[in-house]
C-alpha cells in the first residue's frame, strides 16, 4: 500500500539476502522486523547462549529458551512469524577465518554485535566484498546507526573510528542497557535495510545518526 514500496518494493524483500551479526538486544528488533516485511533470505550469526539476565532487551527468546543457542530459537521464532522466508543460523562468532565466506553470501550485512574487534573485521571484509554494512551501536540511553560502503562516498567504520588499535585497548561500555534503547536504534538499521533493498529515501551514508533517550534529542552528523 505505501508508495515507496508498492508490489515491485515487495519483490525486491523476497530476493534479498541480509545478513544480522549479532542476534541479542539490536538484533531481535532487526530479524523481527525484517522477517515480518518480507526479506526472502536472512542469515543470523551468534555464538551465545539465551540469558536471563538479558530477555529484558532480548526480545525474540522467552525463560524456557534458557541455555539454548541463540540463533536457533531465534530462527524458530522467526519462522513462526514468517514461514516464507528462509532463514540459515550460524553459531558461531564472526572470525577472520570464516568472515568471508559467511558474508560473501549475503547482499547486505547488518551489525548487531556489541565489540569493536568484530566491527572493524565486518567493514574490511565488507570493503572487500563490496557489501554494504549497516552499522549500529548502544549504550545505556543512547544508540548511533549509520551506512557504510554504500552510494558515492562509501564512508567506512575506519572513518568513524580511526584508531583501531586504541578502540581495542578500551574497556568495554557498561552492560546495563535499557530495552528500548536497542529497540529504536536496532529499528532504525531495520530502516535503512528497507530503504536500501527497495530504492526510497535517504540512506545514512556518510552520515551518523545519534540519539538520546533522556532527552529525545537526535543529531545526524557528516563523516
Amino acid at each position: 500500500m505505501l508508495p515507496e514500496i508498492g508490489e515491485a518494493g515487495q519483490q525486491k524483500l523476497k530476493k534479498a539476502r541480509v545478513l544480522i551479526i549479532g542476534v541479542g538486544g539490536l538484533g531481535s528488533p532487526i530479524a523481527l522486523y525484517l522477517t515480518g516485511a518480507g526479506v526472502g533470505h536472512l542469515g543470523l550469526v551468534d555464538d551465545d547462549q539465551v540469558s536471563i539476565s538479558n530477555l529484558q532487551r532480548q526480545v525474540l527468546y522467552t525463560e524456557e529458551e534458557l541455555g539454548k543457542p541463540k540463533t536457533i530459537c531465534a530462527a524458530k521464532r522467526l519462522r513462526a512469524l514468517n514461514s516464507e522466508v528462509i532463514i540459515n543460523t550460524f553459531p558461531t562468532r564472526l572470525t577472520a577465518e570464516n568472515a568471508r565466506q559467511i558474508i560473501g553470501a549475503y547482499d547486505i550485512i547488518v551489525d548487531a554485535c556489541d565489540n569493536f574487534a568484530t566491527r572493524y573485521l565486518i567493514n574490511d571484509i565488507c570493503f572487500e566484498l563490496g557489501k554494504p554494512y549497516v552499522y549500529g551501536a548502544i549504550r545505556g540511553l543512547e544508540g548511533q546507526v549509520s551506512v557504510f560502503n554504500y552510494g558515492e562516498e562509501r564512508k567506512s567504520y575506519r572513518d568513524l573510528y580511526p584508531h583501531e588499535e586504541e578502540m581495542k585497548r578500551m574497556p568495554p561500555p557498561p552492560k546495563g542497557v535499557i530495552g528500548v534503547t536497542p529497540a529504536i536504534t536496532g529499528s532504525v538499521e531495520a530502516t535503512e535495510v528497507l530503504k536500501m533493498v527497495c530504492g526510497f529515501g535517504d540512506i545514512l551514508s556518510g552520515k551518523l545518526w545519534t540519539i538520546d533517550l533522556r532527552t529525545w534529542q537526535t543529531n545526524i552528523f557528516s563523516l
